[in-house]
C-alpha cells in the first residue's frame, strides 16, 4: 500500500542482447556520489544478464506510458517489439519521452531475501519536469494530482 513511481530498467549485454523490465522498486540512495537502487526477484530470467552488464539505464515513465510498463512486465514475449530507443553514453538503451532517465554504472549488488538489490552510480541523467509521472499503488496505475501550492526543497518548505 505504498505508492511508487514506475520505471523500466534497460541494459545491453556484451553481445548486443537488449534487456528490459518494469520495476517500481526504484529510489535514491545518495547525492554524493549520486547513487540509486532498484531490486529484482532472484528468480527473474534477466538476473544473470543484469549481473554481467557494466551499465544500465533507469527510465522513469510518464502517465502516458502505462502500456509500455505493462509490455515490459509481461513474460514470454519480445518486450522490445515495436519499442523505439536510442543508446545512451554507456550503451544502455534509453526510451523516448520518459519523465527522466538515469544512466548508471552497475556498482554493487546485494542478495536480500528473495530479491537482489542493485546499486547504480549515476553517470548521466536527464529529466523533463513538465511530464506527469506514472504511479503504481495497490496493484493499479494512477497519475499525479497536485494537492497544494507548497513544495519541499532542501529540507525546508518553500511557498510558491
Amino acid at each position: 500500500m505504498f505508492a511508487t513511481g514506475v520505471t523500466i530498467v534497460t541494459a545491453r549485454t556484451a553481445d548486443g542482447q537488449l534487456i528490459g523490465l518494469t520495476a517500481n522498486s526504484f529510489n535514491s540512495v545518495s547525492l554524493n556520489p549520486p547513487l540509486v537502487l532498484w531490486s529484482l526477484a532472484s528468480k527473474a530470467a534477466s538476473l544473470g544478464a543484469l549481473n554481467q552488464v557494466s551499465h544500465y539505464a533507469i527510465n522513469v515513465l510518464t502517465a502516458q506510458q502505462q502500456a509500455l510498463a505493462e509490455q515490459f512486465a509481461r513474460r514470454d514475449i519480445d518486450r522490445w517489439a515495436g519499442v523505439d530507443y536510442r543508446l545512451g553514453v554507456s550503451g544502455a538503451p534509453l526510451l523516448p519521452d520518459v519523465a527522466a532517465s538515469f544512466e548508471c554504472f552497475n556498482r554493487s549488488r546485494y542478495v536480500e531475501g528473495d530479491h537482489v538489490i542493485f546499486v547504480g552510480e549515476v553517470e548521466h541523467c536527464t529529466h523533463h519536469a513538465d511530464r506527469s509521472p506514472l504511479v503504481y499503488h495497490g496493484g493499479r496505475f494512477y497519475t499525479e494530482s497536485l494537492l497544494g501550492d507548497s513544495a519541499v526543497e532542501d529540507d525546508k518548505v518553500v511557498q510558491r
